[in-house]
Order: C-alpha cells, then structure tokens, then sequence
C-alpha cells in the first residue's frame, strides 16, 4: 500500500498532524501502537484536557523554556489563537481559567480527543490502532515507508514521527522514535525528567509530618552551588511523603535536574517563600503586631492566622523560638529570625522521580537538526518529526499540548504539501 503521508503515533501531535495532512487531497495513515488514539492527551489536564493557553505569543514561548523559541515559525502558522478556533469550528466550546489556562466547557478530555478522532476520519484518514511500527524505512538518501511489526511494509516518501518521549509509559510512550530517528543520522539530546515531583532526605519529609500539606499562593525559589538565584516560580505545591509536589514543585523539577549536573551536587537547596508579596519587615512588624494583640497567647497559637498551622513547629524551631512565648516574652533577633524563615524556609532536595513518573519528557531530537518552519528533518529528506519526540518542553498550564498541536500541524500541512512537489 503506498501513501501520501504516514503518521506514527495517534497522540496530541499524531492526531493534529493526521488533521492537517488530510485537510487537502493527501492520502494519510495514521498508525498507533496502543488499542486506543490520545490515551496521555485523555488524562492531560487532570482529564478535563488543558487543550492551549491564552498568553500572548512571547510569554507563551517564555513558558516553554526548553527550546520554546525554536518555535517561533510553527507557531506564527498555526498558535494559540489558532487551535482555540480549530476546536470551536469542530463545535467544542472552550473556556479560559487562571493563568490562561484553556479547557473544554465540558471539562472532558474525552470531548477532545473525540472531536480529533472524528475529524481525521472524516477527512478520510486511515487509521490502524493495534498496529507497532518495528522501523522506518530509508531508502537512497529518503525516507521511504514504515516496516510494521508484523513484518508488512507500507509505502510513502513522507513519515512524521510523532511517537512522545519517555514520559508516562503506560500511554505508549515508551522512546520508541529516538533509535528510527538515530537510524537516520539524527543525535538525540540527553533525556531527563521534567514537570516531575522533587524528592526530599529532609527530616521533616522523612518522618511524613507535614504530608499532604497544600500550600496556596507560594513561592519556590532554586538556588546553585554558588548561593545564587537560578529560578522563582509562584503557585501551589504540596507536601508528600517522598518530597514536594504541585505546579511550583513540577516547574521547579528541571532546574534541580539541570543544577545538581552542573554543580555535580548531591543536593539542591530550595526556598518556599510563604507570604511572596511582602518584604521580611512588614513580615516581622504583622507577626509582632498579632501577638501583641493577643499577649497572653503562646506564640503557636497567635501565628495560625499568619502561616500553615502544621508548619509552626518547624518554623520556631528553626528560629530558636519556644512554641509557650508570649509577647512579653518574644527575643528580637529570633523573630526577626522567624521572619526570615517565613520568607525563605529552607528544603533541600535530593532529586526528582524517574523518568516514568514525569508529565514531560526533557531533551529528544537535536533541534538544530530539524528545519523550524517544517518540522522537516535536515539529514533525511521526507523523514517529520512534531510532539514531545523533540527537544521541547514547557511548564504544565497548556504549553506542552500547545508545542504538540503546533509542530503537529505543520508538520502535517508540510508534508503533505511535499508530496505534491
């Protein structure tokens, strides 16, 4: 069987490249090793499916920290604006929500995936699910088909690899593209965990004390060897009982994978910064304020209003302060100390769970390999790449599904246009 296109792997960037190859006369296959099409885009977003997100287009890429300016071209093509629209004319509503997050009015992932599902068949695209691909044919300097692994050979002189990283296996993506994407010269850049939960060798963590503590409008600060900032964000995290966990935790994740390389450190020390928007003075005046208000009150007691209840002992303890204090009774220099610590509570992290466990996978196809406004490989003509095969990743809040929709769709329109050169 010969075609226009072959895409392999029916995920976020399989299905959107599947879309966009067969807007026009292209015939396309569309090929997924798993029993079932968008199996990680179906669970993304908590199941409700975060399909982009509604920042303008250089925060959007600020977002993406790993390589997201590679997607400059892809993205004036086809960016947010565009996929918002792509799902309203196939009828799913959607809805903004904080930090511009955008998520099907339904809030069902299932809408999602079916709505893609259903358009790639109706633009007659042929779907085989149940189907591995065991290699990528090459053949006199072009790509040439696919070797399934029942041993058929499917024809085309363009195949998108769209077959995800390593992260989260149990949706099929298991790195199966990186040794076809070797076989044809291409280097895959070191893979590491990211958007992934920081473990902890602290005390504190170990004895599970603070487990299950969720902490709203924080910040975590990462910091080097050198005692510098490398990177703040403000959010949610929570603790658990191997560590931290929650958006600030997971957008935290890589700077810890990338720091503990670089200072070639067992460790990395993390500040959570309880009250972010004021300064360690106005910390120290509110917190002495409130216990003047209540003087006769322990200090344990008179804190609770100010910061988590369960992080109190630990926070006096630090401070060199007894938890039975009363205002009369309150040492300068250790609140001043305990206002510090407010602002700074010290974690050191040990590492981040493994590769399996991460939402997103870090490094993949070397970039400089890939031609930005086509997805097209440098090395191996007719061989498209798009998702999170490549050297892309970005914090979780819609960035990562909107770098798959967007090298999905180019890759997909390129492709079928270069079989109609």
């Amino acid at each position: 069987m010969i075609y226009d296109v072959i895409v392999i792997g029916g995920g976020s960037a399989g299905l959107m490249a599947a879309a966009a190859a067969s807007a026009g006369d292209a015939k396309v296959l569309l090929l997924e090793k798993g029993n079932k099409l968008g199996r990680k885009l179906g669970i993304s977003g908590g199941g409700r499916c975060n399909v982009t997100n509604a920042k303008e287009l250089d925060e959007l890429i600020r977002h993406i920290p790993g390589n997201g300016r590679f997607l400059h071209s892809a993205l004036a093509a086809f960016g947010n604006r565009n996929i918002i629209a792509f799902f309203e004319e196939m009828g799913i509503a959607l809805k903004e929500e904080d930090n511009g997050r955008m998520f099907p009015v339904t809030d069902k992932a299932k809408t999602v995936v079916d709505a893609l599902v259903n358009k790639v068949r109706a633009q007659g695209v042929d779907i085989r699910t149940s189907c591995p691909v065991q290699e990528v044919i090459y053949k006199e300097g072009h790509t040439a088909g696919v070797r399934l692994r029942s041993g058929e050979i499917l024809r085309s002189r363009s195949v998108i690899v769209a077959v995800g990283g390593k992260s989260v296996p149990h949706t099929g993506s298991e790195g199966d593209g990186y040794a076809w994407a070797e076989q044809a010269g291409h280097t895959i850049t070191e893979l590491y965990p990211t958007e992934v939960p920081l473990t902890s060798g602290e005390t504190f963590i170990q004895t599970k004390e603070l487990q299950g503590l969720s902490l709203r409008n924080i910040s975590l600060t990462v910091w080097n060897a050198k005692q510098k900032k490398v990177v703040v964000h403000e959010g949610d995290m929570i603790f658990t009982h191997f560590g931290l966990s929650g958006p600030t935790a997971l957008r935290c994740s890589q700077f810890v994978v990338k720091g503990m390389k670089k200072d070639k450190t067992s460790t990395v020390l993390l500040t959570l910064d309880l009250q972010p928007h004021k300064h360690a003075d106005e910390v120290y005046r509110e917190t002495l304020e409130l216990a003047a208000a209540d003087a006769k009150k322990a200090i344990k007691n008179v804190l609770k209003p100010y910061v988590p209840e369960r992080l109190i002992p630990l926070l006096l303890q630090q401070a060199g302060l007894r938890e039975d204090l009363t205002y009369d009774h309150i040492p300068k220099q250790q609140w001043e100390e305990l206002a510090h610590r407010i602002k700074a509570f010290p974690i050191r992290v040990n590492g981040t769970l493994s590769l399996k466990e991460a939402f997103v996978t870090g490094g993949g196809v070397n970039l400089k390999e890939i031609n930005p406004k086509t997805m097209e490989s440098k090395l191996m003509p007719g061989l498209f790449f798009c998702g999170e095969i490549l050297d892309i990743h970005g914090y979780t809040g819609g960035y990562n599904i909107t770098a798959a929709f967007t090298t999905g769709h180019t890759a997909g329109t390129q492709a079928a246009l270069n079989e109609m050169l």
